[in-house]
């Protein structure tokens, strides 16, 4: 029974020209048809001798290498005219090796971009229908950007708040600076004791702006590591903060 070839090297029979051609270092607009017609034809024998039975394909393209052998054997005219130039027997094949070649490097690239995409994992799409209605963010997960614009409204506040009170005669402290370690073991103080604290209460508590910038970065370090959780049941409303079991 006859069968498509397809070896560990050749996939047809122009794959296997090509092969000899780069291989004895020709020009593919100067083939030397003699001598890549008897590497074809041995390659063909080679098969067979293998039990092989070589497709159509390779037997139709030895005999057209072995008909245009034929005509550069053939001599011409003896005094062709000017104006006569003889067309070259090679032509139309390499113009097919040409064309099979463009080919075979396009199959090549989007067989590498076949690979790059089967390497890529897509989330399959989900059904998003229960969260679209008005009740969906009722309760919230606050997310470090929500939680930054939160913040920044509360130092707007408090900045307008130490503006009234430059205003009025203040008692001039020096305890020393808190620094976030020390921010950090107070929030555990707190949690500790009520469990859960809204963002007032830590932020009301600081001295100056200066604590408040400590106590804010503590808690986003502190959000970081997975030892508060911080919520908010409606937007704009109060932040609650909890600790977890870290």
């Amino acid at each position: 029974m006859s069968y498509k070839v397809k070896l560990e090297i050749f996939e047809g029979p122009f794959d296997l020209l090509v092969y000899l051609i780069e291989r004895a270092e020709m020009s593919i607009y100067d083939i030397r048809i003699s001598e890549i017609t008897e590497q074809y034809l041995a390659a063909i024998d080679e098969y067979k001798s293998m039990n092989i039975d070589v497709s159509t394909e390779f037997l139709v393209l030895a005999a057209t290498l072995i008909e245009i052998k034929s005509k550069m054997l053939l001599p011409g005219s003896a005094a062709p005219s000017e104006e006569e130039i003889p067309e070259d027997p090679r032509k139309e094949l390499v113009q097919k090796i040409l064309e099979y070649k463009k080919f075979k490097q396009a199959a090549q690239l989007l067989a590498g971009r076949e690979e790059t995409i089967l390497d890529r994992w897509y989330k399959p799409q989900e059904d998003l229908a229960e969260y679209n209605n008005d009740h969906a963010f009722d309760v919230l997960v606050l997310d470090p950007d929500r939680f930054l614009a939160v913040f920044r409204e509360f130092l707007e506040k408090r900045r307008r708040l130490e503006e009234i009170q430059t205003r009025y005669e203040r008692n001039p402290r020096t305890r020393p600076r808190v620094g976030i370690r020390d921010k950090m073991r107070q929030i555990r103080r707190y949690l500790t004791a009520k469990k859960k604290i809204t963002f007032g209460e830590i932020m009301t508590d600081c001295e100056d702006r200066y604590e408040v910038a400590v106590a804010f970065v503590a808690m986003l370090e502190m959000m970081r590591s997975g030892r508060i959780r911080v919520k908010q049941k409606v937007h704009f409303g109060e932040i609650m903060i909890e600790g977890t079991d870290r």
